[in-house]
């Protein structure tokens, strides 16, 4: 069954085995011999990873493990092939372990369990068992807002809970459970492969009880369960400051055990608890790094130019913030302690808000706009702006004061305005007033300072 040769090393024989029950597994192989053949495969392992049980294997074939084994009458086939081999007449067919060697004896043996019957638990005493039901996982979806403040949320599930008819005991009333006659209330069959050799394995008729129930005394409510599915809502308190893909705890709200599936259904028992797994939704103007939250400020270029202030959304409501003069896209301010509360470890107290400025430019300017932009351009001395109004062309100069008083007359308000900030009309106002123009005044006009 495992594949493996005569000669084969122990670590041959296991790698075989692991390969071939994560191959054959029922809880992820569907198929209808897939639990045989992990019987099988276990089975063989057992017996081949144990030295003394692979020298008689070795020896005799599977025969050898076949109850009232004569030794004498030789081997039913060899140990790796052939008649004899695992899944053939020895281990899984008739004599040795073929009728009462079940599949729960390989998930015992492999796993420790007792299949889907609940979890169980050493109490403080070694033979004190505790009967321990399955964990429930549900998802919660909650907002950002939510998650930095916390909430206390509703979560409806529909765990196992104790059968109110029968209180857990799976029994009708006045029916009792019987000993079990073919192990004698041991929950074991004992196999002998030879003299002063044998094996013990879960009973198969009662699964390991020691009990049975006859047919007909199972309680109707919960079919000898003990337990049923019950409709439940459960209130969870979600702290501040939570993530996205954090899961909560909460402690024995999950399935009870099927006790009346235990030997002892009045014994001790536990229900399973709860994890509530958290989803957070997004939030149009927030976004989170850990603890800090992060928030984009938009501002127009005049009060990066010029410095000033906003007001800023935080957890909290609105606070105003400090724009410093010259401040560009991608600058950033903290507003210490007004982020995420901090959960977990020894963290404590929040985290910080970060306003990261975004410049907003105009995509289209009014005439306006752009006469006193570039008027800026020519006080910076931006010779490599593109200029539409010409206000470093100077007015038309005296010999032809005429066309300078028209030309100064008609000229837009912001181009005028600029010419007589920067002097560029005195010689027209001297001349309008009759005093006489001095020989540079007539020759040269002041130029715009800063001009080119």
């Amino acid at each position: 069954m495992l594949g493996v040769d005569k000669a084969a090393s122990s670590s041959d024989i296991k790698k075989a085995y692991y390969t071939l029950a994560k191959k054959f597994h029922p809880d992820t192989n569907k198929e209808a011999n897939a639990k045989d053949k992990f019987a099988e495969a276990q089975t063989a392992y057992e017996t081949l990873s144990d030295p003394q049980k692979k020298q008689i294997y070795d020896q005799y074939g599977a025969a050898a493990f076949d109850q009232g084994f004569d030794p004498s009458q030789g081997g039913g086939g060899g140990p790796f092939g052939g008649q004899g081999g695992f899944g053939g007449g020895g281990f899984g067919g008739q004599g040795g372990f073929g009728s009462d060697f079940g599949f729960e004896d390989f998930i015992n043996t492999a796993f420790g369990g007792g299949g889907r019957r609940g979890r169980q638990q050493r109490g403080s005493a070694f033979h004190d068992e505790i009967m321990v039901g399955e964990n429930i996982e549900v998802q919660a979806n909650i907002s950002f807002m939510d998650a930095a403040k916390g909430v206390s949320k509703d979560i409806f599930v529909t765990p196992l809970v104790t059968c109110k008819t029968c209180t857990g005991n799976g029994m009708k009333k006045g029916a009792k459970r019987d000993t079990c006659k073919k192990c004698g209330g041991t929950g074991q069959t004992v196999h002998f492969m030879q003299p002063g050799f044998q094996m013990a394995t879960t009973c198969s008729a009662c699964g390991g009880n020691g009990i049975t129930v006859n047919k007909g005394d199972e309680c109707k409510t919960c079919t000898g369960n003990g337990v049923v599915r019950e409709k439940r809502t459960v209130n969870v308190d979600i702290p501040g400051g939570v993530e996205d893909g954090m899961r909560l705890r909460v402690k024995n709200e999950g399935d009870a055990p099927p006790t009346g599936l235990s030997s002892n259904p009045d014994g001790r028992s536990t229900r399973g608890d709860l994890y509530v797994f958290i989803r957070v939704a997004t939030d149009p103007k927030f976004s989170r790094a850990g603890s800090d939250v992060l928030y984009t400020a938009s501002i127009p270029f005049t009060t990066a130019i010029l410095g000033g202030e906003i007001r800023v959304p935080t957890l909290d409501g609105d606070v105003k913030i400090k724009v410093a003069t010259g401040t560009g896209s991608g600058d950033k301010v903290t507003l210490g302690g007004m982020g995420m509360k901090k959960i977990g470890g020894r963290s404590r107290g929040n985290g910080d808000m970060r306003v990261e400025f975004k410049v907003t430019m105009p995509k289209y300017l009014t005439t306006n706009q752009r006469a006193i932009m570039e008027m800026m351009a020519n006080e910076m001395n931006d010779n490599s702006a593109k200029r539409v109004m010409d206000f470093t062309k100077p007015p038309a100069d005296s010999k032809k004061a005429g066309e300078a008083k028209d030309d100064h007359a008609n000229e837009p308000f912001w181009k005028k305005a600029w010419h007589e900030m920067t002097g560029q009309h005195d010689h027209i106002k001297k001349e309008e007033s009759g005093k006489p123009l001095e020989k540079d005044e007539k020759d040269e006009p002041k130029k715009a300072s800063g001009s080119g």
